[in-house]
């Protein structure tokens, strides 16, 4: 301030000799002025005052920082500066400071200034007013969904929307979907949608969204909305059957499943078998069908089930099914039969294969060695059995096997050893004598037995009359002519014994060498040691 307003404004009588030697046209600080003016009782005009200036933002969005600067002051002027909203206090300080509104938000928008109050040697001061409004930056979400009654078990789509202001396109927004304060899906996401694949009853209930930017700095949250899921009734149940291979196998898995073609909400699957009526097991879960397993089925398990499905309308029960188990075949036993103690080349032997379980149809194979011989089977079960007419090359180990299409058995090998055509010709040599013989002796005995028989007769017959004697040929009964010729063979003697009323004849007949002289003959015909032949004639 020039030293000449000075002098006109407090006098000259409070000025010091040297402030009064200095010319008019000096020019002083006003710190120099307030020392002179110690003494004053007046103030300086306002046009002498130092004036105040708010600075601010000329555009403000929501989440934008706010800063406001309160300019024109020094800080050893003032004892405090104080920052206004719509007249109101918002923040006072002590020096000369900023004030600063982190994240923006509608509600700070007004009209803002600042005030200073001085100290001892300065006059209060105030800014001017400035207008802030801050603008929205995405509008409030609305939460849409593709149905508000939605079916039990159906999907819903859920659509949080909401539109950014054209002079901030660029920011980015997060959304978050929410059922009854607990968070759906994976909380947060760039998505404005969630897809929900299947609704139940339970899931009826009150539904919002919010979005928020990226920076976590607005937050926006929609309105709430009803959502109420309708639940149907079961309908259609069944059961089948799942089976490696398609069959029910002994020691293998089987899957009972039952299923429903309409019906929401906590189903209850329960199975059966019906020759008890007892229940094999329950299952509840959100799903048109469940499964009941069996880890190994066993023989004893064939029979009719069905099964029954409730989701708190009313229990359906299925039709019966019957599942028969099939049986795989156990290790076939094969058996050898042949004509004879000994199989020989020509025999017609017979290979009989039986496997004690499995279900039919069973299909034998017979083998010698490895090479396959034949089949045969067996459509009701049991055994079967292949003939072979053998040669010598057919020597060797003969085995089988039993397959009823659910694993073949193959059976211990059996061994066969077969004779030669010379062995056989000498057994069948063998087995005609010894029948000729067995002939022989029967026929033997079958005389024998005829011989003593008439030998018995014969003897009865000559006790009623006369007797034969001692078998002495009497001499007198023998007459000759003329003497006996010589002769050089033997010559048979007959001689009639026992009576002629009889229906027996015995004749004794002697076979003697024509002797030397008739002396002789006697003593010949007495001889006890000639043969006597005895011969039974039956009279005419």
């Amino acid at each position: 301030m020039k030293l000449s307003v000075i002098k006109a404004w407090i006098g000259t009588s409070t000025l010091s000799k040297e402030v009064e030697a200095m010319p008019e046209t000096t020019s002083l600080p006003m710190e120099s002025v307030w020392v002179l003016c110690r003494n004053c009782k007046s103030s300086f005009p306002p046009s002498l005052a130092d004036s105040l200036t708010l600075v601010a933002p000329s555009s403000v969005f929501e989440g934008d920082s706010i800063v406001l600067k309160c300019q024109g002051v020094e800080n050893w002027k003032i004892q405090k500066m104080t920052y206004h909203k719509d007249n109101k206090e918002l923040s006072v300080f002590k020096k000369v400071s900023d004030f600063l509104i982190q994240s923006a938000v509608l509600s700070d928008s007004g009209n803002y200034f600042c005030s200073t109050k001085g100290n001892v040697f300065f006059w209060d001061k105030r800014s001017n007013i400035v207008k802030i409004k801050v603008q929205e930056l995405f509008q409030h979400p609305v939460l849409t969904a593709s149905s508000f009654q939605p079916i039990e078990g159906g999907p819903v789509s859920l659509k949080c929307e909401t539109q950014l202001s054209p002079q901030r396109l660029d920011v980015q927004l997060q959304f978050c979907f929410f059922r009854e304060n607990q968070v759906l899906g994976s909380r947060w996401s760039s998505s404005p949608e969630l897809q929900i694949p299947a609704m139940w009853s339970e899931d009826t209930g009150s539904y919002w969204c919010e979005a928020e930017t990226v920076t976590h700095r607005i937050r926006k949250q929609s309105l709430q909305s009803q959502i109420h899921v309708q639940r149907i009734p079961i309908s259609n149940v069944s059961l089948e059957t799942r089976a490696p291979g398609g069959q029910v196998t002994e020691g293998q898995k089987l899957i009972l499943l039952c299923s429903v073609t309409a019906g929401t909400g906590n189903v209850t699957f329960s199975w059966y078998r019906e020759a008890t009526g007892t229940s094999l097991g329950m299952k509840t879960q959100h799903s048109l069908s469940a499964e009941l397993e069996i880890p190994a089925v066993k023989e004893s398990d064939a029979g009719k089930y069905y099964c029954r499905a409730d989701n708190g309308h009313e229990s359906i029960q299925s039709k019966v099914v019957n599942i028969p188990v099939r049986i795989p075949v156990s290790r076939p036993v094969l058996t050898l039969r042949s004509p004879g103690a000994q199989t020989a080349v020509g025999d017609l032997l017979e290979l009989h294969c039986e496997a004690l379980r499995g279900s039919p149809p069973i299909l034998y194979r017979f083998y010698q060695k490895d090479v396959t011989l034949g089949n045969s089977s067996a459509p009701s079960g049991g055994g079967a059995s292949f003939n072979l007419s053998l040669t010598a090359e057919h020597s060797g180990n003969y085995s089988c096997e039993a397959d009823n299409g659910l694993g073949a058995q193959h059976s211990e090998a059996v061994p066969v050893s077969i004779s030669g055509p010379d062995g056989h010709r000498r057994d069948l040599m063998t087995a005609g004598v010894l029948w000729g013989l067995f002939g022989v002796l029967v026929f033997i005995g079958v005389a024998l037995l005829l011989y003593s028989l008439f030998h018995k007769i014969s003897g009865e017959s000559s006790a009623t009359n006369e007797p034969r004697g001692d078998c002495r040929l009497n001499p007198q009964e023998f007459t000759y002519s003329s003497p006996i010729p010589k002769m050089e063979e033997l010559q048979p003697v007959y001689v009639n014994v026992g009576s002629v009323d009889v229906d027996v004849v015995y004749s004794q007949v002697w076979s003697i060498q024509q002797p030397e002289s008739s002396a002789n003959i006697r003593t010949l015909l007495e001889n006890k040691d000639s043969q006597v032949i005895y011969s039974s004639v039956k009279k005419s």
